[in-house]
């Protein structure tokens, strides 16, 4: 250090660890200010240069912008900001990358007769993956008559939510979910959709009481009931009635059941997506398809019942 307390340019760099190089490159763009020059023309630093010049090579190690280390250097909760819009960056790539390891592990662990299908699923789907092919095939499949609010919340509940670190087995099922979607799909056509998408019915009512349904549904299927009658099978049933102008008649229930059993199925699509959401006891949360099952087993229970009853 000179007798002026300010340090050269050299002195700089080897204090800091780095190189002549790298501080005239920071100084160029207003990140180290410089206190004085020589007689000679040499840049001189105050000895606080020193730290500042730590705190740059900081966060630049930690990938923080060079246009956003000053801002981070300069206004006070600036650090904080570059920090949090670093991170921001880093979800997904990180997501990324654990979707790419388990899909690397499952293609390196499966038989030898399974490999080359298994890369060509994996190879169909994009790192971090995305919800954007179920999520149109779920409005294909939709009737077109449902309010905007109704289908987007049925979109929510239908399209799983992708796990952050997935295991081998969910980049498969994602995947072959993918695969499936991604189809051409039946969309509206006539013997492909529910017969409660019709013409004679109010969807809109329908799946505003299918959602309540199913959440009363999955309550008990947590629990481990098996499927039964109350309150989740009366809200079922209340929303088919509804939706067609009906009640909730013995007869309706027993008219009910046929209908549904002759509804076109999508069951595949539900298995793959329960395998994408297993709860923390590693137990798969209920999907609404699930739910829907759940409800006609019930339904169909409770209609042996009363044939039952009217024949014993």
């Amino acid at each position: 250090m000179a007798s002026d307390g300010l340090l050269g340019i050299g002195e700089l760099a080897e204090r800091a660890g780095t190189t002549v190089k790298t501080v005239r490159f920071y100084s160029d763009r207003g990140l180290l200010p410089e206190a004085a020059r020589s007689a000679g023309g040499h840049r001189r630093y105050a000895p606080e240069a020193l730290e500042r010049l730590r705190t740059i090579r900081a966060l630049r190690a930690l990938e923080v912008p060079v246009a956003e280390v000053g801002r981070a250097l300069d206004r006070r909760g600036a650090l904080e900001e570059a920090v949090d819009g670093r991170l921001r960056e880093l979800g997904p790539q990180l997501a990324a990358l654990r979707w790419r390891e388990a899909a690397l592990r499952l293609v390196r662990d499966c038989a030898d007769e399974e490999r080359a299908d298994r890369v060509r699923l994996v190879g169909g789907i994009p790192f971090p993956p995305g919800t954007d092919a179920p999520a149109r095939f779920w409005r294909r499949w939709l009737p077109p008559r449902l309010p905007a609010r109704v289908v987007a919340a049925v979109v929510d509940r239908a399209v799983p939510h992708l796990p952050a670190e997935p295991t081998p087995e969910q980049v498969l099922a994602f995947a072959r979910l993918n695969a499936l979607v991604s189809r051409p799909c039946p969309g509206r056509a006539p013997g492909h959709q529910p017969a409660a998408h019709g013409p004679d019915h109010r969807p809109a009512v329908l799946y505003e009481g299918l959602a309540e349904a199913y959440e009363l549904a999955a309550v008990r299927m947590r629990a481990g009931r098996a499927p039964h009658g109350g309150e989740a099978l009366d809200c079922f049933v209340d929303a088919y009635a509804r939706s067609c102008g009906g009640r909730d008649t013995p007869g309706f229930r027993h008219r009910l059941g046929a209908w549904l059993a002759a509804d076109p199925r999508i069951d595949r699509y539900w298995e793959l997506a329960a395998e994408l959401a297993p709860s923390a006891s590693g137990v798969p949360e209920p999907t609404p398809g699930a739910a829907h099952d759940w409800l006609c087993a019930a339904l169909d229970d409770r209609s042996a019942d009363r044939a039952g009853r009217r024949t014993g």
